[in-house]
């Protein structure tokens, strides 16, 4: 099966390309608590998205699904995600979670007017997996590298999938019958480890979404929309087209990708540390 291709924009130009590129969830984020305080000085982006932006995606979405990140659980919860889904949303994604509790009044909250998706990321959440993700109505979870190694003061963002952490969680959830993910993926031959080799970590892992990240396009640093077009129309043609490779490589591949990827990831993790040091 394909993986579920996410991508984060407010942008409704944006948008359709994506969405004619075959990319399957467009990602408006409504996150605001606790982001600064958490990735303050770091190269992350505070997306400042809001619920109007909600209602003008859902105006011109017809196939791509529309998920909304709320804030995490706080007084205003049930409030905001009324919005979401009163705003046209059909997926409610609820992050920074740490309890069995908070995502009980996630899923109460969202009543089934909408599909749920839990975004995995504090090292509490991972303690407490088996009782959270035993909650009746979670219908996704996607494992946030980002927060998570932050929260492990672990110095690059996929060092949680080189320790196990991630296999554990995907166990966890593959019992429960969840759909899941995890991270984020660049363009295929980018990055350290490549975005082929993290594509193959998924599909070992039996990951069904994936969130396309600012290196696979950015917006920022294009001059015009064909430039995004093309961008969306390339990469995702070529993720696609790898993957169905994947579709013919045997057990031994995946055996020999998990090792490059653990030893990529704990390289790249010692070159961070030089450089900071």
């Amino acid at each position: 099966m394909a993986l579920k291709l996410l991508y984060i924009t407010n942008n409704t130009q944006v948008a359709r390309i994506a969405q004619a590129s075959g990319v399957d969830w467009l990602f408006v984020d409504l996150e605001m608590r606790g982001k600064v305080e958490r990735q303050g000085g770091r190269n992350t982006v505070i997306s400042g998205h809001t619920v109007a932006d909600v209602r003008r995606m859902r105006d011109i979405l017809d196939r791509s699904s529309l998920l909304v990140r709320v804030n995490p659980i706080n007084e205003h919860s049930g409030l905001e995600v009324d919005e979401a889904i009163g705003a046209g949303a059909d997926i409610v994604m609820l992050p920074f979670f740490r309890t069995r509790a908070e995502v009980e009044h996630f899923i109460a909250s969202v009543a089934g007017r909408a599909k749920t998706c839990l975004l995995l990321e504090t090292a509490e959440a991972v303690d407490n997996a088996e009782a959270i993700l035993s909650v009746s109505g979670i219908d996704y979870v996607h494992i946030g590298l980002n927060d998570l190694h932050i929260a492990y003061r672990m110095r690059f963002m996929f060092e949680p999938l080189a320790d196990g952490t991630v296999d554990r969680l995907c166990q966890k959830m593959a019992s429960q019958g969840i759909i899941y993910g995890f991270g984020g993926c660049a363009r295929i031959g980018k990055l350290r480890p490549p975005a082929e080799n993290i594509i193959a970590e998924h599909y070992r892992l039996g990951s069904s979404m994936v969130i396309l990240s600012r290196s696979f396009c950015n917006t920022a640093d294009m001059d015009s929309l064909d430039q995004v077009e093309e961008s969306f129309r390339t990469g995702v043609a070529a993720i696609r087209a790898w993957e169905r490779e994947l579709l013919g490589k045997d057990e031994a591949y995946f055996v020999n990708n998990r090792q490059f990827v653990r030893d990529e990831i704990y390289r790249v993790a010692e070159e961070i540390s030089a450089n900071r040091a």
